[in-house]
């Protein structure tokens, strides 16, 4: 689409001086590079409270990890062989 390159930048140029002729294009501009800071500035601090919370969301997770205390296992109940093979149809190979 817009890659800004120079002809389409001095095609837009040349419209807007004819739009808006040559006393009111300065401060369109001015208007318009103060519109863009501060859309970067509003990023930038979006995208510095993500990144603050996503560290906090990844201290606690290691905090936590480390306060639990590490239990063993719980037992398992053995298997009975005799179940396991009462319930199961026998295999049979070939055929």
């Amino acid at each position: 689409m817009f890659e800004g390159r120079f002809p389409e930048l001095l095609i837009i140029f040349v419209v807007a001086l004819i739009v808006l002729g040559p006393h009111k294009l300065p401060q369109v501009a001015a208007l318009v590079g103060r519109w863009l800071g501060n859309a970067r500035a509003m990023a930038r601090q979006f995208r510095d409270q993500l990144e603050e919370e996503s560290q906090n969301l990844q201290r606690a997770a290691t905090d936590k990890a480390a306060a639990a205390p590490m239990t063993p296992p719980t037992p398992q109940p053995p298997v009975s062989s005799d179940s396991a093979t009462t319930d199961s149809p026998p295999h049979e190979r070939g055929a």
